[in-house]
């Protein structure tokens, strides 16, 4: 009686990342638009100041420059700067776990999408100036309302966009994985988080400016 062939188990192996560091290069002529792009914002600046005529109303770019150059020299203006990176860094911080966590899980499942949408929609609707008494009332003064301010802002683009990242992914690519024998931690580590990762980059980077302008 011949002997049925067992199909081979072959190990799932991703062929290492390259990163092209040729398109992440400045190009000069990128540089060029973004220096004539500055120069006509400083040239619109300077007219303005001087139509106005009213350092107090609107000051002319050198004058905002020296003043730069002052506050850089002044110990307090640098500690405060210091403190307010510290609750940015502390707010972003909470708003990866969150965001990302709950990103990847609303990408994954379509439950955990369907359950968490509806409540996600609406509060992201919310003003962020509408938040302010309550988060007095919630946490008391001090660095309570800051850093809930700010991990909620950064929380929703980082969410949305892991989510759309992980649902970027081909079906193609999961298919192909699991053919090869591929885990669960495989495809995760070598596929998904790959595959998101540019979307995750997007959402920390908005989250990063939100959570910044939410600082009070």
């Amino acid at each position: 009686m011949e002997e049925i062939a067992r199909p081979v188990r072959v190990p799932f192996r991703q062929p290492p990342v390259r990163i092209d560091f040729a398109r992440m290069r400045f190009s000069p002529k990128k540089l060029a638009y973004r220096l004539v792009t500055f120069g006509v914002l400083l040239l619109i600046w300077h007219l303005a100041a001087l139509h106005y005529h009213n350092p107090l109303l609107l000051p002319s770019p050198l004058d905002t420059f020296l003043a730069l150059i002052g506050a850089l020299g002044n110990v307090e203006i640098m500690q405060d700067l210091l403190l307010t990176m510290q609750r940015v860094l502390i707010g972003l911080s909470i708003a990866l776990v969150i965001g990302l966590s709950v990103g990847f899980a609303m990408g994954y499942s379509k439950i955990v999408n369907e359950l968490v949408d509806p409540i996600i929609g609406p509060l992201r609707q919310v003003p962020i100036m509408a938040w302010v008494p309550l988060t007095i009332v919630w946490f008391g003064l001090g660095e309570g309302p800051t850093l809930f301010l700010i991990a909620m802002v950064a929380t929703f683009p980082i969410m949305l966009n892991a989510m759309a990242g992980v649902r970027a992914v081909p079906q193609n690519y999961y298919d192909a994985a699991r053919s090869m024998g591929a885990g669960r931690w495989s495809i995760f580590s070598r596929i998904t988080l790959p595959g998101a990762l540019p979307d995750m980059i997007t959402g920390v980077r908005i989250g990063l400016s939100a959570g910044w302008m939410s600082v009070i």
